[in-house]
C-alpha cells in the first residue's frame, strides 16, 4: 500500500518500515506508528484528540477493536474515530489497525492479504461513515422532489458519470423521464431546457467541478430545483442547490479517484431509487420485466 501524507510532515504511516537501529536499539514499526499519531494528536480537536489518546494509552488493545469498540472506549462516535484517523495520515481506522499490528515483517503472501483486508476494511469504513453523515431528512426532501419531477437531468462528470449513468436506468424502470448526458456541453443543454416543476440532480465529490456547477447554476435559473450529492456539506455546488445530501469525505482530499467516496455516493443513489420504487409500486416494475425477459437469450 501508497504512504499517505502525514499532517504532522512526519513519514506517512502506511508506509511500512523494516526494523531499523537507532543508537543501537532495534525501533519496532508500531512504535513509530505510535510517534506519528503522538506528534500529529497536538493539531487534533477535542473529540478526534480523545480518539488519538486512546491509542496512545492503550495500543495493544485498540489491534484488537472495532471500530465501535474505540468509538465507545473514547467516548464519541464511530464518524469522529474514522475522521480522527483520517486526520493522523491514515485512510480509516481499520488502516491505523493493521500499521500497529506489524510488528514483524509479512511474506509476501501475508502482504497481499493484509492489502485485501485493509481494502474490505476501508470500503466498509467509508460506507459507516456515510451513514453517520447522511440526514434522512435531506433523503426524504430529494425524494419528493424527484418524485414529483417532470423532467429529472443528471449532471456530473469524470469519476461520477458512471454512478449516474447506473441511476438513470433505474429511474427509468420507475417511469421517470430521466436525462443523463455524458458530454458535459450536452449537459448544459439539457438544464437550460429545465422549467419550475422539474429537477437537476448533480453528483459531485468535492462539490466543486466548474462544469456541474454552471450546469447547476442554469438548472436554478430556470426554476427547476436542484439536488445535490455530494462528499463535502461546505461547497460551491452546495451554496446553489436546494437539497444537499453529504456523505463525508472518506479517503484521502488528493485522490485522483475518490473510489471510497464514491461508494457512499453510490448507497445514496440506491436509496433514493429505492424509497422512489417502494412509492411506485409493483405496477411499474412489472411492465418493465418484459423487457429484461426479452434481452434474455433461451439458448
Amino acid at each position: 500500500m501508497s504512504g499517505l501524507p502525514s499532517p504532522s510532515g512526519l513519514p506517512s504511516p502506511s508506509g511500512r518500515e523494516d526494523a531499523s537501529v537507532r543508537g543501537g536499539a532495534v525501533a519496532r514499526p508500531e512504535l513509530s506508528v505510535l510517534a506519528r499519531v503522538r506528534a500529529a494528536s497536538a493539531a487534533l480537536g477535542p473529540s478526534e484528540r480523545k480518539v488519538a489518546q486512546m491509542v496512545l494509552t492503550r495500543p495493544d488493545e485498540v489491534v484488537e477493536w472495532s471500530t465501535a469498540e474505540l468509538a465507545d472506549a473514547a467516548g464519541t462516535s464511530t464518524a469522529t474515530v474514522i475522521r480522527a484517523c483520517q486526520s493522523l495520515g491514515f485512510r480509516g481506522f481499520q488502516h491505523l489497525r493493521l500499521d500497529l499490528a506489524r510488528s514483524a515483517p509479512l511474506a509476501p503472501r501475508e502482504q497481499a492479504q493484509a492489502v485485501e483486508a485493509s481494502t474490505f476494511d476501508d470500503a466498509i469504513d467509508a460506507v459507516r461513515l456515510a451513514q453517520d453523515s447522511v440526514d434522512p431528512e435531506r433523503i426524504a426532501a430529494a425524494v419528493a422532489a424527484l418524485r414529483g419531477a417532470r423532467r429529472i437531468v443528471l449532471v456530473g462528470s469524470g469519476f461520477s458519470g458512471p454512478p449516474l449513468q447506473d441511476f438513470a436506468m433505474r429511474l427509468s424502470t420507475l417511469g421517470h423521464s430521466v436525462e443523463a448526458p455524458v458530454d458535459a456541453l450536452a449537459q448544459q443543454f439539457a438544464v437550460r431546457s429545465l422549467s419550475s416543476g422539474d429537477a437537476c440532480l448533480t453528483l459531485s465529490y468535492s462539490g466543486a467541478n466548474v462544469q456541474s456547477l454552471r450546469a447547476a447554476e442554469a438548472a436554478r435559473a430556470q426554476g427547476a430545483t436542484v439536488v445535490l450529492v455530494t462528499s463535502y456539506a461546505r461547497s460551491p455546488l452546495g451554496r446553489v442547490a436546494d437539497i444537499v445530501v453529504t456523505t463525508g469525505p472518506a479517503g484521502t482530499a488528493h485522490d485522483i479517484d475518490p473510489f471510497l467516496a464514491r461508494l457512499g455516493h453510490t448507497v445514496v443513489l440506491h436509496t433514493l431509487h429505492s424509497t422512489l420504487a417502494q412509492v411506485a409500486g409493483d405496477e411499474t416494475a412489472v411492465g418493465m420485466r418484459h423487457v429484461v425477459a426479452d434481452a434474455l437469450s433461451e439458448d
